[in-house]
């Protein structure tokens, strides 16, 4: 892997192909695909004309307006692609071609999940408010990788909890550690949507000190 440059599957496919045959031979990149494109440049050009002019609207109406276009406006150019499946015309909007001419982006749409309180975490300088996050090494051929938790001011932890703010993990915000917390009395906090910057010294500390310590490579 490190001499080629190859991926692991490559590697057995090629190393399985030499104990059949006794040789390895690398595939004929240059043959054609083994399907034809039926949607050129200029359909997709044209599905992302419609998309602007009707605000991205979904797979099957846009279908329809391009089967209009063709049958009852007689316009030719949309023969061709007023015949693309539904699913079909959700790949063409995923394709490079199409991303190239026109992108289309959401916000993060926030999930309403009624454990903790989500605002930015204010400990008012007081001790006893931790912030934590979890770091995860990496799978590797289906084997789990560990889990770093990863908590800011250790120092504070002699003292009574008296607040703990994570991020909208599942691994923190959820019925088990709210019950735990609400137990305890600690008051949990959580970030808010499209406030990346709420466990910020969480996340800052995963690239600085857990990262730099434990690298990207897999840990079983």
């Amino acid at each position: 892997m490190q001499v080629t440059g190859y991926s692991r599957q490559q590697l057995t496919r090629l190393i399985q192909q030499y104990l059949n045959t006794g040789v390895v031979q690398l595939r004929d990149t240059n043959k054609p695909a083994g399907f034809k494109q039926i949607y050129t440049t200029t359909d997709i050009a044209l599905l992302a004309e419609m998309d602007e002019r009707y605000a991205t609207p979904s797979g099957a109406v846009v279908k329809k307006l391009c089967e209009r276009a063709y049958s009852i406006f007689d316009e030719v150019q949309y023969k061709n692609i007023a015949n693309i499946s539904v699913s079909h015309l959700y790949n063409l909007r995923g394709s490079t071609g199409y991303q190239n001419q026109r992108r289309y982006f959401e916000k993060t749409k926030s999930k309403k999940v009624a454990i903790g309180d989500r605002r930015k975490p204010n400990a008012a300088g007081k001790p006893g408010y931790i912030r934590v996050d979890t770091v995860h090494q990496g799978d590797q051929d289906g084997k789990k990788g560990v889990y770093h938790i990863n908590s800011v001011d250790l120092e504070i932890f002699p003292f009574n909890i008296s607040g703990f703010h994570a991020d909208n993990g599942s691994e923190y915000i959820n019925q088990q550690v709210a019950k735990l917390l609400n137990k305890l009395h600690i008051e949990l906090t959580k970030s808010r949507s499209r406030h990346s910057n709420d466990n910020a010294l969480a996340e800052s500390k995963n690239a600085s000190i857990v990262r730099k310590t434990f690298g990207y490579s897999h840990i079983e």
